[in-house]
């Protein structure tokens, strides 16, 4: 791993935090209460996440460019560039695809040298600068042929930026640019998008161009801008374009041709009313959750109250009326949108990969702001289920929707019931190309003061806390069992207050609302002991806390038991009405046709039922089964909802009826 002279601040989501070297050194005066530690400081070692990281590293992103190669979504650049001739290829926003891989393969050498990778990305930035007009803009889909841009991009620069994403698209860019920047400490890449940036500030303000983009993304690019550089037009640029959302219309409505002209503009480009003023998650979840990531960013560089109270408003809205027990959102095909309130429909329920990346993305930022594990309870079981689900243990093949419950067949005309290799609209893949390199980012969080242990993987990490170092060995077989040990060794004994979270579902809490709760109580409570003697857990915030001097070879250890229980939905949800569905630790399980004869959506279990977990090593690269059986007495066995539809098209349900009789 190459080291440079800045310091990371990077998470998961790909929210970057840097400490900027000498030549941009600049103060900030307010930002988030809670730092992410930067994924580079943190080594997995982690039998379950470490092979997921390195299969992205030498499968994932490699196909992803090879399919950008063959789909023409990199041609367009040369063509653009004048390097080559020919027309424009795809659909307007595919710029946005080669840059999220981009963005990935950038975390990726933050974590390992790879020659080889680094000579095709500079080649590849090579291809962008040329596609770069003069004055910084950058947007394949027109600069091929102005005269003859393609539908949905607007006769004109800035036209339709309903539908264009002229600006979503960039907005890709300046966060893979400055991936890439710390990554290898080459401005190459890193120049190109401060270029257009400075276009995008000269073009729109307050006395200027008033507009906003229809798809959210370039206002957490921005705030990346802002910390790389400390140059405040690119925030207040962020904050511009969210604060123009409600206030103003665009010039064009969706174009003709486009599958949402259908759908009413405001609800689907959440611009039905200023952000500030918006009180639930409606219309398309991954713009959705996009914006209120890019809110959070600037509520923490600014101060702004009024951003954080509404983000905090739409998240209860989502959490108790529209979150999915496996963390998907976004229950509708139409707009890949929020549906209404307890409208949580499981075969036909669309939940995009990229919105549980955005619901990810949003959690976090949360947790920063707020300090409270109950983001991150709602961040792991997205993790480990609405998004684990879309990508296939091989990691070249993907999910586009995560229906929870199926017949063989997708809804949306889209064949099987399969992950595939690729999508016309491939923003899934690079989603997940960029998520996984950076996901060690999300395990540790701290203060000056603190460390919070937010999410169970095993690693050896060497963490800055405050003016010291600090090194932290987590070992565990999370998510199969409960048992955690922590050994702290920092370099100087010190007075340190530890957060150890102690999940919701360790709490007979499923999730941190009234939307599902567990059939039974379980007696058997987290045991948390520190060089073996037991400490009685006094929660805070969701969170065992544990103030002390620590010295070199001091050992926490953490017990989470993991029974299999079993989940029911809210009265309101009538999708899951006399349905029940089974969770052991963070994981939701399924019922599959492979499993159970080749059928199971007729199935039906009795109340008093008990499914029994077993580890089947052989079974799906290793994964623990439920055993149990049907009203009939017939054998039913559950996987792991991540793992379905690994074995061939056929039935699946999470949600299984359930009778007194």
């Amino acid at each position: 791993m190459k080291m440079r002279s800045f310091i990371i601040f990077l998470t998961l989501t790909g929210l970057f935090f840097m400490v900027f070297s000498v030549s941009c050194q600049q103060e900030m005066r307010k930002d988030y209460a809670i730092k992410p530690v930067p994924f580079t400081q943190v080594q997995v070692t982690d039998s379950f996440w470490l092979p997921r990281i390195e299969t992205n590293r030498k499968v994932t992103i490699p196909f992803a460019f090879k399919k950008c190669e063959e789909t023409g979504r990199i041609s367009n650049f040369e063509k653009a560039g004048g390097l080559i001739k020919g027309e424009f290829e795809g659909i307007r926003y595919n710029d946005s695809d080669v840059y999220k891989i981009m963005e990935g393969a950038a975390y990726s050498l933050s974590l390992r040298d790879d020659p080889e990778l680094e000579k095709y990305m500079d080649e590849l930035i090579t291809k962008i600068a040329a596609a770069q007009e003069e004055d910084g803009y950058l947007y394949t889909a027109r600069t091929i042929d102005p005269e003859n841009p393609p539908p949905g991009a607007g006769e004109e620069r800035w036209s339709n930026l309903g539908s264009s994403h002229e600006l979503y698209n960039v907005g890709h860019m300046y966060e893979a640019a400055v991936a890439y920047f710390q990554a290898t400490g080459k401005r190459n890449f890193l120049d190109i998008a401060l270029k257009n940036a400075d276009l995008i500030a000269e073009t729109f303000g307050p006395d200027k161009k008033k507009d906003f983009p229809g798809h959210q993304e370039i206002e957490i690019g921005l705030v990346k801008l802002y910390r790389a550089t400390g140059e405040s037009k690119y925030l207040e640029m962020a904050k511009f374009l969210l604060d123009q959302r409600g206030r103003i219309e665009h010039p064009k409505k969706f174009s003709e041709d486009s599958p949402f002209s259908i759908y009413n503009q405001d609800w689907y480009l959440q611009a039905h009313k200023p952000v500030i003023e918006q009180d639930e998650a409606i219309g398309h979840a991954v713009r959705a959750t996009y914006m209120y990531s890019g809110m959070a960013d600037v509520a923490a560089l600014t101060g702004d109250e009024d951003y954080i109270n509404a983000i905090d408003r739409i998240w209860e809205n989502v959490v108790f009326k529209k979150l999915y027990i496996t963390g998907g959102i976004g229950a509708s095909r139409k707009g890949e949108a929020f549906g209404e309130n307890y409208v949580l429909p499981n075969k036909t329920a669309y939940n995009e990969t990229c919105a549980a990346i955005g619901n990810i993305f949003w959690n976090h930022r949360l947790f920063l702001l707020h300090g409270h594990a109950k983001y991150i309870d709602v961040l792991e079981r997205t993790l480990y289920n609405g998004f684990l689900s879309g990508i296939s243990l091989s990691g070249d093949k993907f999910f586009y929707p995560n229906p929870l419950e199926s017949d063989g067949k997708f809804r949306f005309n889209q064949g099987e019931a399969t992950r595939k290799e690729w999508f016309d609209c491939a923003c899934c893949p690079g989603n997940i190309a960029r998520f996984l390199p950076s996901f060690p980012g999300y395990v540790y969080a701290n203060t000056d003061d603190s460390l919070y242990v937010n999410l169970f993987v095993g690693d050896e990490s060497v963490l800055d806390i405050g003016r010291s170092k600090v090194k932290v060995i987590q070992e565990t077989h999370y998510p199969w069992e409960g048992n955690i040990k922590i050994t702290m060794e920092p370099e100087k004994s010190r007075r340190l207050t530890v957060y150890i979270r102690i999940p919701g579902w360790a709490r007979n809490e499923p999730v941190p609302s009234s939307l599902y709760s567990f059939a039974d109580i379980y007696g058997e409570e987290p045991v948390l002991k520190v060089n073996g003697e037991s400490i009685e857990i006094i929660l805070e915030n969701g969170y065992a806390k544990l103030s002390r001097t620590w010295k070199k070879g001091d050992v926490i250890e953490l017990d989470l038991p993991m029974p299999v229980r079993k989940i029911k939905a809210h009265e309101k949800v009538d999708a899951d009405s006399g349905k029940v569905a089974f969770q052991r630790g963070p994981l939701v399980f399924c019922f599959e046709g492979v499993d159970n004869n080749g059928h199971v959506l007729d199935r039906i279990i009795k109340s008093e039922a008990q499914f029994k977990s077993k580890f089947e090593p052989d079974l799906l690269r290793g994964v623990p089964v439920l055993i149990g059986e049907d009203r009939n007495g017939e054998p039913l066995m559950a996987v792991p909802y991540y793992s379905w539809s690994h074995r061939g098209a056929g039935e699946m349900e999470v949600w299984i009826k359930e009778t007194n009789e």
